[in-house]
């Protein structure tokens, strides 16, 4: 298997909506967003499926050497042997790879944030620097459209963290800020156990009103002459913003179950997007 054949099985095998937005790309550039990719993945298997916080913190040391090796046109690994080529061709920042394992280890360190400001950092770890690399393999020509990668990568986050609070909870994590668990009155043993309340249901009203005020706020800073580039960004917002609406319709049943979209839903969407451009 070559190190793109790997990079394409992992993201297949993932099932998520990115993938379906990378489909409508030129050649070359589905392979390094796929890389791209493939080592998120990489490096978040690295601590979700790990029981061991002193194995998962060696693993991510291996991989922040093996970036240091790639960089140094040395890697190791498929996913950083088919990264390498790319980082050049879209300037891709070797310390933004770097800061996305330092958003993994932060998930070692702490399970609660205190308010949305501190949730904001770590958000900007796990999704708004990825936002910026894969806004930079897609194409730019106005610096403002890293901004607004950067801004969408947060949004898509705050619908990550929406649609998992359940599966989160089972791994001892809540990203619910504490401070806004107590102003609509639920406790984090309630969400541990998977009390579903009126209560609750505020709070994640609260939870969609900014993540889709998030989204509003990232389209409107996309420049017009990136638009067109920055298709595949679009096509990942149509089918999350999709998925949101999807949670919310469903009353916010999120402690329990986890809400997707089927295969054939998120293509149409990605087709839909791409068409109307």
């Amino acid at each position: 298997m070559s190190p793109d054949e790997y990079c394409q099985q992992k993201a297949a095998e993932s099932g998520s909506s990115f993938y379906y937005s990378f489909l409508f790309l030129p050649a070359e550039r589905r392979r390094a967003i796929t890389a791209l990719y493939a080592f998120c993945r990489e490096v978040d298997d690295v601590v979700d499926e790990s029981s061991d916080d002193m194995v998962a913190r060696s693993k991510l040391g291996w991989w922040r050497q093996e970036i240091q090796a790639m960089l140094a046109n040395a890697p190791t690994h498929p996913v950083s042997k088919a990264l390498l080529p790319h980082m050049s061709t879209y300037q891709l920042d070797g310390a933004h790879l770097m800061a996305i394992i330092d958003g993994m280890e932060m998930d070692l360190n702490q399970t609660r944030y205190l308010d949305f400001q501190a949730l904001q950092k770590y958000c900007w770890h796990v999704a708004g620097v990825v936002g910026i690399l894969s806004a930079s393999i897609f194409g730019i020509t106005n610096p403002q459209t890293r901004t607004f990668a950067e801004k969408l990568g947060l949004a898509f986050q705050m619908t990550n963290i929406i649609r998992d609070v359940g599966e989160d909870a089972r791994k001892g994590r809540i990203y619910l800020p504490v401070n806004e668990l107590q102003q609509f009155k639920v406790t984090a043993a309630d969400i541990l156990n998977a009390k579903h309340s009126p209560e609750f249901v505020a709070l994640m009203q609260f939870q969609y009103d900014r993540a889709q005020a998030l989204y509003d706020e990232a389209l409107n800073m996309l420049p017009p002459e990136d638009r067109r580039a920055q298709r595949t960004g679009l096509i990942m917002a149509a089918i999350y913003r999709t998925l949101l609406k999807e949670i919310q319709h469903d009353g916010f049943h999120v402690l329990n179950q986890r809400i997707s979209l089927t295969p054939i839903r998120k293509l149409w969407l990605a087709w839909t997007t791409y068409i109307r451009g």
